[in-house]
């Protein structure tokens, strides 16, 4: 039926063929591929047949346009179609606030989303972060918490324009510099609108349940102004300065970056990596053997290098002034081989190891960090080579001037042979530095740059957690966290881009005189040109100057650091700052511990004097099934919604192709995407994977998440295992059933006792978890009580309503509605859509804007709480369970004989009890069952199972069974796997290593496996 179609339908027929029409639409959209764009949105669809309202709202009524009766199976796409938007327009969203304004005696739970970059879509690992929070959020906002879920979104400077570079130049052969600062940031900013609106499509298509109405990003106004006032600030107290170091500068980026963005490959010898800019791989991992002729003598000095091409910045030779074979050269010089200049040598005793080599060490300051030390030690000059896109400049002579870094690195080692100064080379195990947004290898240079002093800073900062006001899990992010402040360093946080946030810094012309722009004396820090022109006067009141903006940029972490306070309207003091800060929580990935949740600490405790968060949660990273990093070129990256609504092979295919990936990685790419997802990725929904990925985190987590797709796709399972227990339970209930059931009536049976309790048990375990983080004893805990509504309870109901009086079908029903509904409330935060659709048709009676996103989470519920009857009753269901199980191991001639012994009387009688109910389980009319006391011999011709110490069970086997060779058999090939099992424990135990490598834990949990098999041969 065409759409042109349903829309005449809507206005012309009665209201049968208006839900026909639905129905048959709805039908096809079930059946349709799992492609997202080929289905109508709900929304889309009501508005094609009039279910919404006349104001364009969407009526809850509308969501629900057809009964569960009428669909088979679950299907995430129709259930998580358009509740997101009703949340969002009935402000579901938005903090409770009371009359007045203030927060609720329920208390305050808040928390700052990470913000992802604008440099793209979100990845599987952002799925991870949101998951866990909205998870939190969701369970607060249920506890009648004031919650706030603040979201928004990182501007990434380095990332974010480094991508569009490529682009630019895939697509136009353009550089930045064709553009000019100012259209090239229109660049950006087209990019950013993209990406900006794409992100939070998938963010709502993952159900996080975000306060919209305090979107932020880094480059608003707002953000902007708190920036500025932070540089501002720091720089006047004198902790941001202006000082030439070391930097790690990206040739291929052209700006420096920091330590915590330098990736380290470590050669074990010669090795060829692949170079920016470069057609051919470059080697490394080779120490070459030069020398330096002595002035006024034929001796040389032999040192070795792992980079010849920085020979034009050697400034000394250092050897250790104990070391004999150099005694007589205290004092002397040697010949630059290509300059006309001579070079000290120098006595250090710390840089020179004279057991290694020649003993003697070339010095560059300017271009390694060892050296830089040697430099500013002895006082040497400092001579950069290169110019910032890694080419020999002018210092390096005219006949070299110009040659990339690289190329001169065999041109130098060509000229030393001519000159008799190469003395060979060899393998050598380095640590070659890269930077982790380009690929490029890292050059040290000496620049000025801007610097922050987090010295003292990072005092206080380890005080706030080690007093408890900040609380890290896990406990090893904790020690990294003191580790790091240990040993912090002054922050570079100048960049030289044109994307960011523009340092608030203004030059001083001096008119007439010469100034130096490496000089601090000469710049001020400002919050606009205005109170720069004054600060410059006040400086230098008697002379005229021009001021000129730095054209440098901040490091993005700067302004990520301010994230916690500026989201809030910091420095002003706004009503959002003193309600909501410090935020209750700050969760993210272990892995950014130190770019951003250090840093925010740092500047947020010196600013605002009190801490910006409570407690941290650093969650594991996101690997692939084989353990590797997520990689755009090793083709394992996983889209979220590609999980959400499926993807064909030819589907990932494309959206590979379309990327930025460069030409030489595609290939590869695409070769590990077609071993990853050989069938591509099967339709699970939001639900299955926010389940899936809640259900890798523990509070413990050590390690990062192997994922696997195959898990999500069971969850996907156990999705509509769910869908089908509420079906049930609506279908024998009826629509108009009475509310929920908050007391016993006192007609309970000992499984709905059982049910009951175990409701109640995981109540007060899934409040515990949310409150420990232990996402994964939460997942655990809901999937078991699930189970038990599902595999045990419905069962028995089943067998209630067709035997059972009306008093005990009546107390079964009440009960099923309670366990049902308690599950779908203690469900919600995991699964929000299919909970929110489930629960509303569980309760037809709610009026328009009631959400199950607000009703009362399940807590400690005492009432419920049997221990007897839910320890009669699992000796009852395990009864069951080992007795289905000895069952299916043999084929009979005839009926079933069992006999069931039991010890203890109050347990046998509730067995005879329920002799019916366990025989309408094992579904089977040919089982005879026989209770007794256990006085009877069932050594010989038995088949016997262990319930407990007080019941056991016995099959008769003599005479009766159907093929008594192929059973023994079987049990002969079940003794050969035990023996097997048994003596590879022995192995392991009896190994000489055994007692003093293997982990306590580990080995009394192999002895109790030995025990277990021991007995199994001693008869």
């Amino acid at each position: 039926m065409k759409l042109s179609v349903i829309f005449q339908i809507g206005r012309t027929t009665p209201s049968k063929l208006h839900h026909r029409a639905i129905r048959k639409t709805r039908k096809r959209i079930e059946q349709s591929v799992h492609d997202s764009k080929r289905y109508y949105s709900l929304n889309r669809l009501e508005n094609a047949v009039g279910r919404t309202s006349n104001a364009g709202h969407i009526e809850k009524k509308a969501l629900l346009p057809i009964t569960l009766a009428e669909t088979s199976s679950y299907n995430p796409s129709l259930v998580e179609q358009s509740w997101y938007d009703w949340w969002d327009q009935i402000g579901a969203f938005k903090p409770d606030l009371t009359s007045d304004k203030t927060i609720k005696s329920e208390g305050l739970f808040c928390i700052p989303a990470p913000p992802p970059n604008v440099t793209g879509s979100l990845h599987i690992g952002h799925a991870l972060t949101i998951s866990l929070q909205d998870a939190l959020i969701r369970y607060y906002r249920m506890k009648g918490a004031t919650v706030l879920f603040l979201p928004g979104f990182d501007h990434a400077g380095i990332a974010t324009q480094s991508v569009v570079e490529r682009k630019l130049w895939s697509t136009e052969k353009k550089t930045k510099y064709d553009y000019g600062r100012v259209r090239f940031n229109q660049k950006i900013w087209e990019w950013k609108d993209f990406y900006h609106n794409r992100i939070k499509e998938q963010i709502k298509r993952l159900g996080a349940s975000y306060d919209w109405s305090r979107e932020a990003f880094t480059l608003d106004p707002p953000l902007s102004d708190a920036v500025v006032e932070a540089f501002v600030r720091l720089h006047d107290e004198g902790l941001i300065y202006r000082e030439s170091k070391l930097i790690n500068w990206s040739v291929k980026l052209n700006t420096a970056i920091s330590n915590l963005e330098v990736d380290t490959m470590q050669l074990k010898g010669r090795t060829l990596v692949n170079v920016p800019n470069y057609d051919e791989p470059i080697e490394f991992g080779v120490l070459t053997t030069i020398a330096y002729r002595v002035c006024n003598s034929n001796e040389k000095i032999q040192v070795a290098t792992t980079r010849p091409e920085t020979i034009f910045g050697d400034v000394a030779i250092a050897v250790h002034p104990d070391d004999p074979r150099y005694q007589h050269l205290h004092g002397r010089f040697v010949e630059h081989p290509f300059l006309a200049k001579k070079i000290p040598i120098i006595l250090d005793a710390e840089i020179v190891n004279q057991e290694l080599g020649a003993g003697a060490v070339k010095i560059t300051p300017a271009h390694d960090e060892n050296d830089y030390k040697v430099g500013k030690r002895h006082g040497l000059e400092f001579i950069n080579i290169f110019t910032d896109d890694g080419l020999l400049n002018n210092n390096c002579g005219r006949a070299w001037e110009g040659i990339k870094r690289f190329d001169a690195r065999s041109l130098v080692i060509k000229k030393l042979k001519e000159l008799d100064l190469y003395f060979g080379q060899e393998g050598h195990e380095t640590t070659l530095p890269i930077c982790s947004r380009s690929g490029d290898v890292i050059e040290p240079l000496l620049k000025p740059q801007w610097w922050l002093n987090q010295k003292d800073m990072a005092i206080k900062a380890a005080d706030v957690v080690k007093s408890g006001e900040i609380k890290i899990l896990p406990k090893h992010s904790e020690r990294e966290y003191f580790n790091w402040l240990k040993n912090i360093q002054d922050w570079c946080i100048s960049r030289q881009l044109w994307w960011g946030h523009r340092c608030p810094v203004y030059f001083i012309q001096l008119e007439g005189q010469k100034t130096d722009k490496n000089d601090g004396r000469f710049w001020v820090a400002a919050r606009n040109s205005e109170e720069a022109y004054m600060k410059a006067h006040r400086k230098f009141p008697d002379s005229k100057f021009t001021l000129y903006q730095d054209e440098d940029v901040l490091d993005t972490w700067f302004s990520s650091a301010l994230w916690p306070i500026s989201t809030l309207g910091w420095p002003k003091n706004t009503e959002d700052l003193e309600l909501f800060s410090p935020y209750s929580l700050l969760e993210t990935g272990w892995d950014i511990l130190f770019f951003w949740v250090t840093r925010m600490i740092l500047l947020g405790t010196h600013l605002t004097e009190k801490v910006p968060f409570k407690q941290v949660f650093c969650h594991p990273l996101v690997r692939d099934a084989s353990g590797r990093k997520m990689s755009k070129s090793l083709g394992n990256v996983i889209d979220p919604l590609d999980v959400v609504t499926g993807a064909t092979p030819a589907e990932l295919q494309d959206k590979l192709l379309s990327g930025n990936l460069d030409s030489k990685e595609i290939a590869r790419a695409l070769e590990g995407q077609r071993k990853m997802y050989p069938n591509g990725i099967a339709r699970c929904g939001a639900d299955a994977l926010r389940f899936s990925l809640c259900g890798y985190t523990s509070n413990q987590n050590s390690g990062d998440i192997y994922l696997d797709i195959n898990r999500i796709e069971t969850n996907r399972k156990f999705c509509n295992k769910i869908y089908q227990a509420t079906k049930f339970t609506i279908q024998k209930l009826g629509g108009d059933y009475p509310p929920l059931k908050i007391k016993l009536s006192g007609n309970e049976t000992m499984i709905e006792k059982w049910i009951l309790h175990t409701m109640a048990e995981t109540s007060n375990t899934m409040n515990d978890c949310f409150k420990l983080r232990d996402f994964s004893g939460a997942t655990l805990a809901i999937h078991q009580f699930w189970r038990s509504i599902c595999d045990v309870y419905i069962e028995y109901f089943k067998y209630i309503l067709r035997s059972g009086t009306e008093a005990q079908i009546a107390s079964c029903k009440e009960t099923l509605y309670t366990v049902n509904d308690n599950a779908l409330r203690l469900l919600h935060p995991l699964m929000p859509f299919l909970t929110e659709e489930l629960w509303q048709r569980l309760h037809p009676e709610a009026a328009q804007n009631v959400t199950v996103s607000k009703q009362p989470y399940p807590a400690a519920q005492e009432n419920f709480m049997d221990e007897i009857s839910f320890y009669k009753c699992t000796i009852l269901l395990t009864t069951i369970r080992e007795l289905r199980s000895l069952l299916n191991q043999y084929h009979m001639l005839k009926k079933y004989n069992v006999s069931i012994s039991v010890t203890d009387e109050v347990i046998s009688k509730e067995l005879i009890d329920q002799d019916l109910f366990i025989k309408h389980s094992v579904k089977s009319n040919l089982v005879d069952l026989h209770y007794n006391n256990n006085h009877e011999d069932f050594s010989r011709g038995y088949a016997t199972k262990t319930v407990d110490k007080n019941v056991s069970i016995h099959l008769t086997l003599q005479d009766n069974v159907e093929n008594p060779h192929r059973e023994v058999l079987k049990l002969e090939k079940k003794l050969k796997n035990l023996e097997r099992k048994r003596s590879s424990l022995e192995h392991s135990m009896n190994s000489s290593d055994y007692e003093m490598k293997v982990p306590d834990g580990i080995k009394n949990l192999t002895k109790r496996h030995w025990m277990i098999l021991l007995p199994k041969f001693q008869v």
